[in-house]
């Protein structure tokens, strides 16, 4: 199975990090990267060695990428996908999907991602990723990895959140110390337990089967590549392309109180692949194949004294819409960035209040859509909003060194963008974070919207910069 290459060890320290990320799924890997990039000495743990090999995700939104491209890591991303246009097909089997009906699924088209973003939403493995997430990750100086630990209690103390580790090899634990710590460890989150956070769920509302197969399926559609193929052959089946040329998955819902797949065998289940493809002769080999079942919940608070909870820990959808990886980084970026800014002293605690004002507008929302039995069958007119948010406008622009886009200006701190240099300071707020001032032609400025006396501050997200909204939040 893929893995991040070996950890750091943490031993000789002095037990104490300014922050602790429990989960090296995409949120907290997220979190981790751009709290290290910040030069934010950041400690991440995960209980697993290697990423989980069963592609649980295979999209990657708009703004995903863009926050991946950000960090130089478009092309290995796209390195480890397939070339897709993320729409749906319904088809009767994957060799008629000349037939089939192209559907869409809440994500902008090439031509639609062209005028709204320097990338494009991608269809890209989980586990392909989290590799790329986690290798880079243990490039930062300043980030340190410690894999095969499991966190078995959490905290909070005058001195800080304490976290109780055990390597799983062996009965040893230790205690650690941080001053903030970001739970990222999923659904049953023990952060979140530790610190008494509340969770609202739903009953379970769908059972799946899900097999990852290899077979030759781009020759089956041919020049009809899309993200999801939904079958209608044999019952019902989604196929996913995940990758590594011929790597798919395909799966089918199914009710336990009246389907029976206990002794589904794998020669029945190459045959209803065969039937769903439409090709009776078709190899298939069968790599791996699991049951699942889902709900959707949310936590009552993200966040409870100094620790904070992301993706799956804080929030959980069901796979409709493809919503629940994006939404996880999304959350890992927004702290990620407000947390180095307090640590480093570029603003105060308010700040961190902020960070469940906006994303549990956007959870609630994704959550929603995913209980909705036609969730996936949405606009990217009514969807890309919720991704994008209100982040600065993408126009390319030229200069000497090349053609860049406007979000290639923003930085770690603040970004000052107009038609003028100005000698103003960022508003009534008492901190000072780092100040990037980029001069813009009369015209650029006009179509980005920051052609005002004094510009625009914006923050590293791309969002335009209110002092007194954090400075209310609390």
């Amino acid at each position: 199975m893929p893995s991040m290459s070996g950890g750091h060890a943490i031993h000789g320290t002095d037990g104490f990090w300014p922050v602790v990320v429990v989960g090296a799924g995409p949120a907290g890997l997220t979190a981790a990267i751009t709290l290290a990039r910040a030069g934010i000495r950041t400690l991440l743990l995960n209980r697993r060695s290697t990423v989980f090999s069963h592609p649980r995700a295979t999209v990657v939104s708009l703004r995903s990428m863009e926050l991946f491209r950000s960090w130089g890591l478009e092309t290995e991303m796209w390195a480890g996908g397939d070339d897709v246009e993320w729409r749906m097909l319904l088809t009767p089997t994957l060799a008629k999907a000349s037939l089939g009906q192209v559907i869409d699924v809440g994500y902008p088209s090439r031509s639609e991602s062209a005028r709204l973003s320097p990338t494009r939403p991608a269809a890209v493995p989980q586990d392909h990723l989290e590799t790329v997430l986690g290798n880079h990750l243990q490039s930062v100086p300043t980030a340190h990895v410690e894999l095969e630990c499991a966190v078995d209690d959490v905290w909070q103390a005058n001195n800080g959140v304490h976290l109780r580790l055990r390597r799983v090899d062996d009965a040893v634990d230790r205690v650690v110390r941080a001053r903030y710590v970001i739970g990222a460890d999923g659904a049953r989150s023990v952060v979140r337990q530790g610190v008494g956070i509340a969770l609202t769920s739903t009953e379970d509302v769908m059972h799946s089967f899900s097999a990852v197969i290899r077979a030759p399926l781009w020759e089956v559609v041919d020049q009809h590549r899309y993200g999801i193929y939904v079958t209608e052959a044999s019952g019902g089946g989604t196929f996913l392309p995940a990758g590594q040329g011929d790597r798919w998955v395909y799966g089918f819902s199914w009710d336990p109180q009246g389907d029976d797949i206990s002794d589904l065998g794998q020669d029945q289940l190459i045959a209803r692949i065969r039937s769903a493809a439409g090709v009776p002769d078709l190899p298939v080999r069968v790599l791996d194949q699991r049951r699942f079942t889902f709900s959707a919940a949310i936590a009552d608070q993200f966040r409870a004294g100094d620790a904070f909870l992301i993706g799956d820990a804080a929030h959980r959808v069901t796979p409709r819409g493809g919503t629940g990886m994006n939404t996880a980084i999304a959350d890992g970026f927004n702290l990620g960035w407000k947390l180095s800014w307090v640590i480093n002293g570029w603003a105060d605690d308010t700040l961190l209040e902020t960070y469940e004002l906006e994303r549990r507008p956007v959870a609630e929302h994704n959550l929603a859509r995913s209980l909705d039995p036609m969730g996936s069958r949405r606009s990217a007119r009514d969807e890309v909003r919720f991704d994008l948010g209100d982040r600065l406008p993408h126009i390319w622009i030229d200069t000497p060194a090349g053609r860049i886009s406007s979000l290639d200006l923003l930085g770690l701190g603040l970004t000052r963008l107009g038609a003028s240099r100005t000698s103003r300071q960022p508003g009534d707020w008492p901190y000072s974070p780092p100040l990037t001032e980029h001069r813009l032609d009369q015209q650029t400025a006009a179509l980005l919207g920051v052609d005002r006396p004094g510009g625009v501050l914006l923050r590293p997200d791309g969002v335009v910069w209110e002092p007194q909204v954090a400075l209310n939040a609390a």
